[in-house]
């Protein structure tokens, strides 16, 4: 890493020598496990480690410190082969700020390991806080630090967490999410989402900031903080409908009905319906909706209009039917929405 371009990475608004408190570093145990998924290690380490490279050279202590941990200790084999060094899981009891869990191919055989899920149990009630990164969800979920809690992992097995563990509440979509002291992380490049948002609570927004800057991504990503945009997986389909669509997020704003569509499109309405739910699996009017409702999510995060305008303008007509419309997809109203992600 190249520590001396970090100075220049930092926000304008960031003095030289921001008030840190003078508090000993935020100790960080990353679990790993044979198998585990590489980035879901190696993304959120790496955001911390620039983190402290971002206090320390505006002039405050090391913010943290990071231990890759595994119930064996030495070298774990991670996805693609690398091999990982990790330090034996320390005693339980030993001051901690942050667990955080990978995820991976091995995480069913870690978490079906009654020695390795009753450390994580216990080491997770020392924590002041507990995350997982990806499917490292079904290993905290083993332990028990999910019970209650609302919770994320990747999408595609979003379905099968929800069924394993009830006592759960499962959200598909969020890139994270927080629930008290319980943090959660959808798929793999999610982790580093996940620790500028640890780090935002813990230094606040410009160091965040900054990091994210230097390792070129984004601090909330567009889209809602959505694992994946309406118009991402609409793609499948743009050889035959990507102009349609493109049609679409242009007129939102106004009435758009199946006639209107399949006109658009250069086909009769039945065989315009047929073949779009072929192509995406999705109704026209749904997918309408659908794209109405990702463009409401990036104007209530990114502006001050109200969320009557924010209905107008996204063509849902009235708050009641864009309320209805974010509870069925999202499983929150527009309000709740950008209270918890508005930042």
């Amino acid at each position: 890493m190249d520590k001396g371009r970090l100075a220049g990475q930092g926000p304008r608004g960031m003095p030289k020598r921001p008030p840190f408190p003078p508090t000993a570093p935020r100790i960080i145990e990353m679990l790993a496990f044979p198998s585990v998924q590489l980035l879901d290690v190696t993304g959120p380490v790496q955001v911390f480690a620039s983190a402290n490279d971002v206090v320390t050279q505006a002039g405050g202590p090391a913010p943290y410190v990071v231990n890759v941990v595994a119930q064996a200790g030495g070298n774990v084999t991670a996805s693609a082969g690398v091999t990982l060094a990790a330090a034996p899981l320390p005693s339980v009891d030993r001051p901690l700020d942050t667990l955080m869990v990978a995820g991976g191919d091995g995480v069913h055989v870690a978490g079906a390991d009654p020695l390795l899920v009753d450390w994580v149990s216990r080491r997770a009630r020392h924590a002041r806080r507990v995350a997982s990164v990806c499917t490292g969800a079904f290993l905290l979920a083993a332990a028990g630090a999910l019970d209650g809690k609302r919770a994320v992992t990747h999408w595609s097995v979003c379905a099968e967490l929800a069924r394993r563990f009830p006592a759960l509440r499962v959200e598909s979509d969020p890139i994270f999410v927080q629930d008290g002291s319980v943090w959660t992380s959808a798929g793999v490049t999610s982790g580093i989402d996940l620790a500028l948002a640890l780090i935002e609570q813990d230094l606040g927004r410009s160091v965040a900031l900054a990091v994210a800057r230097y390792l070129v991504v984004f601090l909330k990503r567009p889209g809602g903080q959505a694992q994946f945009s309406t118009a991402l997986s609409l793609q499948v389909a743009d050889d035959e409908f990507g102009a349609l669509h493109r049609w679409i997020n242009d007129h939102l704003a106004e009435e758009i009905s199946l006639p209107v569509l399949a006109r658009e499109a250069g086909m009769s309405e039945r065989n315009f319906s047929r073949r779009y739910v072929e192509a995406t699996g999705l109704t026209p009017l749904r997918a309408v909706e659908r794209l109405r409702i990702e463009a409401g999510r990036r104007l209530l995060l990114d502006t001050r209009l109200s969320v009557k305008q924010v209905s107008q303008r996204c063509g849902f007509g009235s708050e009641e039917t864009m309320r209805r419309s974010f509870l069925r997809w999202l499983n929150v109203t527009p309000q709740d929405y950008r209270a918890r992600w508005g930042g």
